[in-house]
């Protein structure tokens, strides 16, 4: 069974600029495009499927995030219970936690 690991915004900063994390975003579209977290992939909540959610390689973490933290916690179970066997990584504090750690954001829909 899959280890959920609540992780601090500053230590996820540096997996990312490392290159060593995948980042899911779990907040609905318009907060998504109001701001989000460079290169984090939306899969919202009000329609999650684990299957969305890619399985981290070898080397990277998956890392789980919302607004202040506690969506991305309903998230990551909703993983263990579809058979996730890695840690999954939640950001304490969401992305207000990351905006307050120094973080970047940046405003818009992905194509």
């Amino acid at each position: 069974m899959a280890e959920i690991i609540v992780t601090s915004p500053a230590d996820i900063k540096g997996w990312i600029s490392a290159g060593e994390a995948i980042v899911i975003d779990v907040r609905e579209v318009p907060e998504y495009t109001y701001e989000h977290i460079p290169g984090s992939t939306l899969v919202p909540l009000s329609s999650f499927d684990a299957d969305k959610v890619p399985v981290p390689p070898e080397g990277k973490k998956l890392v789980i995030h919302c607004q202040s933290g506690v969506r991305c916690g309903v998230a990551s179970q909703k993983l263990v219970e579809a058979g996730r066997n890695h840690p999954i990584y939640r950001m304490q504090g969401g992305i207000q936690g990351w905006k307050f750690a120094g973080g970047p954001v940046e405003s818009g829909q992905k194509s």
